[in-house]
């Protein structure tokens, strides 16, 4: 998906769908919301999707997350993998309990994107 959610967001905010697989049993979720936050610096996957492909929590993970409003939650990290504008992304994720996932920084860094607001859509720039 190359557009804006706007049923969820007012305004209107660019979501794209991506494939989350664990590596360990090679189960996978598709058609994943994530919201496309530049302001976020890690990426959070929805509780839903690591429950359905039975992750483990890494040990001893402990990761503190500010959020905009200034509250400080605590979470534990999962190893997953992405599949996103057609790259895979392997690495650590933190869980959030809402419907969609934030695609942060650690993963929009090492892709161009191009944002057309006005047409409300987005595109990887090769």
């Amino acid at each position: 998906m190359t557009g804006d959610d706007r049923q969820r967001f007012d305004p209107p905010a660019p979501v794209a769908e991506i494939v989350v697989t664990n590596p360990i049993n090679v189960k996978q979720v598709s058609n994943v919301s994530m919201l496309i936050d530049t302001g976020a610096v890690i990426t959070l996957i929805p509780q839903t999707v690591i429950d359905k492909l039975d992750v483990e929590i890494i040990p001893d993970s402990s990761y503190e997350l500010i959020g905009f409003g200034g509250n400080i939650q605590t979470f534990s990290a999962v190893r997953l993998e992405l599949l996103f504008c057609g790259k895979t992304f392997r690495g650590q994720f933190l869980p959030v309990s809402q419907e969609w996932g934030i695609l942060g920084s650690n993963i929009l860094n090492k892709l161009s994107l191009l944002y057309e607001g006005p047409a409300l859509e987005w595109n990887e720039q090769r």
